[in-house]
């Protein structure tokens, strides 16, 4: 018997004798709402949690939630004795059937002191009835083993996590026992901050410096001219990009600023060059120039752009690639592409970073092509076994004369201090009606050592940069400190 991280959605049978500790364990670990307990529903059928003749009809209630819970694939604790074989059986097969893991946590607590606790209840056991339970449990725990439960568990620190975080555990030791360093990069995908417009510049000026002050290493930005439907709604304020990372860059010292990333259509490619180059400058050789294939269309139609077809996009953007290098290198030659034809490329001043480094954004594997030949960086999205896959995949496309780019990884991620904190997080920050496990899920919320194993594995996949998006930085600057207990970890 071991503990663990459970993958939500998932089962959990509690079984053993009564007094054993069951219920108070539950209600420590998991969110009411995840809890479907006998006691409970006695109450609600009969007169009172002690009403033994309201308990066919509680446990018939209980057989009814407990099917509807899992027919919707939603974690449920089963709070009840557990010790009929056919039940927990029926539950297993009910799990099996959705598709999800399901465990028994056996509580094996001496029968000595499941008396003493029975003796201290105010309305306690009928001590032949728990006498009758810890007979039962005695044979019961002999074949419990064998009932084909995914894992039969000691009570303990058991938590059901998003999938991502299932090994954390693991991953974060392997942190603490052997560290490796990691860069990390705050994004900033939302400027819906309690202040309002009137204080947008001094929230910006003290995120950055917030930022700054917690080990981030970057700080980027969304390139969009109106909020894009993952985050919010069109009509929030939203800034443009490279004006704000001029302003983070005044606002800061040490850290790089850069889109992630500048849709390819949005500007004239010589003017996007002239724009880093300058930022670059200003901020005294600190700009990442991103650059992606600009997906928005609906964002296009609105002002009024054109939006080339992929294929078009894509030509657009491979030369995009081969013409930034040049405009901020030495002399003024003209230069040529499939699509672009810049008769003069001079910038002057040139930038202080030599080279100043492209990140390109997206995990198509056209993309990564073009990553490989071209670009000082790949950000990309998914989980460890992604992540690798990517990694691989870089370097079997890079040519033999160059180094494979360096791997990004961007995700939204929710930092807890503690189980109970995030699930606060969870329940405040969630739309209203989405499952609080699929906002988690969307979000990676999770403790500080679970993001420190999380973070530990995409790095043993390849990862050399994790960029983070914080869902609850609008409202205070919390967050940061927050993440700062992460990124020291790597540090």
């Amino acid at each position: 018997m071991d503990e663990r991280n459970l993958p939500s959605p998932c089962v959990v049978v509690l079984v053993g004798p009564g007094a054993a500790g069951k219920s108070t364990w539950a209600a420590e670990r998991f969110a009411a709402e995840l809890v479907v307990s006998s006691d409970r529903l006695r109450a609600l059928v009969g007169a009172g949690e002690d009403d033994l003749a309201a308990s066919a009809d509680a446990f018939a209630l209980l057989e009814e939630v407990v099917r509807q819970r899992i027919g919707r694939r939603l974690t449920t604790v089963i709070d009840t004795l557990g010790l009929d074989r056919e039940r927990r059986l029926r539950w297993l097969g009910l799990a099996r059937d959705a598709g999800m893991p399901c465990v028994a946590v056996a509580f094996d607590t001496p029968a000595a002191e499941c008396r003493r606790r029975n003796r201290e209840r105010s309305k306690a056991i009928p001590a032949d009835a728990l006498a009758s339970q810890l007979k039962t449990w005695a044979a019961v725990k002999k074949v419990l083993p064998d009932e084909g439960f995914d894992a039969v568990l000691a009570p303990g620190g058991i938590r059901v996590v998003p999938e991502a975080f299932v090994g954390a555990g693991e991953a974060a030791r392997r942190q603490s026992e052997e560290p490796i360093g990691l860069r990390f990069g705050l994004q900033l995908s939302s400027y819906t901050h309690k202040g309002g417009r009137a204080t947008t510049g001094q929230w910006v000026k003290e995120v950055g410096r917030a930022a700054e002050a917690a080990g981030f290493d970057a700080i980027y930005v969304m390139d969009h001219f109106r909020q894009i439907p993952q985050v919010g709604r069109a009509w929030e304020d939203f800034l443009e990009s490279w004006t704000t990372l001029a302003y983070l860059a005044a606002c800061t010292e040490r850290v790089k600023v850069g889109t992630l990333v500048t849709g390819i259509t949005y500007r004239n490619v010589a003017h996007l060059g002239k724009i880093a180059a300058t930022l670059d400058v200003l901020s005294g050789g600190r700009a990442v120039c991103g650059l992606g294939l600009a997906w928005f269309e609906q964002e296009h139609k609105a002002y009024g752009w054109e939006f080339p077809s992929v294929s078009d996009r894509y030509a657009l953007l491979e030369d995009a690639l081969q013409l930034l290098p040049v405009m901020w290198g030495p002399g003024n030659k003209p230069w040529r592409g499939k699509v672009l034809d810049v008769p003069e490329t001079a910038c002057y001043p040139r930038p202080l970073q030599d080279p100043l480094p492209i990140l390109l954004g997206g995990s198509g594997k056209r993309t990564l092509r073009l990553a490989a030949r071209y670009a000082d960086a790949a950000n990309v999205f998914g989980d460890v076994s992604k992540v690798r896959e990517y990694a691989a995949y870089l370097t079997a496309h890079t040519p033999p004369d160059r180094q494979p780019p360096r791997l990004t990884h961007l995700s939204t991620t929710l930092i807890g201090k503690n189980h109970h904190h995030v699930n606060e997080l969870v329940a405040n920050l969630r739309p209203r009606n989405q499952n609080p496990a699929t906002y988690a899920k969307h979000v990676n919320a999770a403790t500080i050592p679970d993001h420190i194993g999380r973070f530990r594995a995409l790095a043993e996949a390849g990862t050399t940069e994790l960029i983070i998006s914080l869902p609850n930085l609008n409202d205070n600057l919390t967050p940061l400190e927050t993440a700062a207990e992460v990124i020291a970890a790597f540090r």
